[in-house]
């Protein structure tokens, strides 16, 4: 007698055949998901578009500056200036609060702008409108004229940004039918007790020439 006739004990296949049924069944479930599983760690991203990077963002670079000339506006005296140019004292021009010095070798004026308390208020460095010849033995070393940072006038436009970041403004100017540009930064973000502003006068960038600084002025007040 076949062994899946009824009356047979051992004739369950039926049974059987549902056991194993739902145990291949299972077992085929948990391929597929096994398979999707694996495909989403290797493409994490597929099925939609890929997201890019964010780019970490950089804080732009701020720097303020504290001496002209080897002074501080707001905190020197005439007396600090006579100690480091004791020359000025029978040299310089004074006229109206304001003391002004020339450099016939390096065709470069100082001029400080003084309170009634001899308290130096403004600082500037500039070229001299007019050149004049001089034959001198230190033209090559550089100035002393800087400010605290090692900005020097003829110094390439672009250093100014390097040392200060972004000027807060630009404006167009022109001295002597030469085409400038005024760079003007606020630096009262670092506090009422530092200069509260500086100014950086460039030439024009023309026919791939770099803009060069001919003159920076460092205040205690706002200009």
């Amino acid at each position: 007698m076949p062994f899946w006739r009824k009356g047979n004990r051992p004739a369950q296949l039926p049974s059987l055949l549902r056991s194993y049924s739902r145990r291949e069944r299972a077992l085929s479930a948990f391929r597929v998901a096994t398979i999707i599983v694996t495909a989403a760690v290797a493409h994490p991203f597929s099925g939609e578009a890929r997201q890019k990077p964010t780019p970490k963002t950089t804080s732009a670079k701020k720097a303020n500056e504290l001496t002209l000339a080897g002074l501080r506006p707001g905190k020197d005296t005439t007396a600090r200036l006579f100690r480091l140019y004791p020359n000025f004292k029978t040299s310089a021009t004074t006229q109206d609060g304001q003391i002004s010095w020339e450099d016939p070798c390096r065709q470069e004026r100082l001029t400080i702008d003084v309170d009634s308390s001899k308290n130096v208020q403004v600082i500037r460095v500039g070229r001299l409108e007019e050149s004049k010849t001089a034959h001198c033995e230190v033209a090559s070393v550089p100035s002393r004229w800087k400010t605290g940072l090692g900005l020097r006038v003829l110094d390439n436009a672009q250093s100014v940004i390097q040392l200060y970041g972004q000027p807060d403004s630009r404006s167009p100017s022109t001295k002597d039918g030469q085409p400038l540009e005024l760079w003007y930064y606020a630096f009262d973000w670092a506090g009422p007790d530092v200069p509260q502003v500086m100014e950086v006068v460039c030439t024009r960038e023309k026919d791939g020439q770099v803009g060069r600084v001919v003159e920076i002025t460092l205040a205690a007040p706002s200009l």
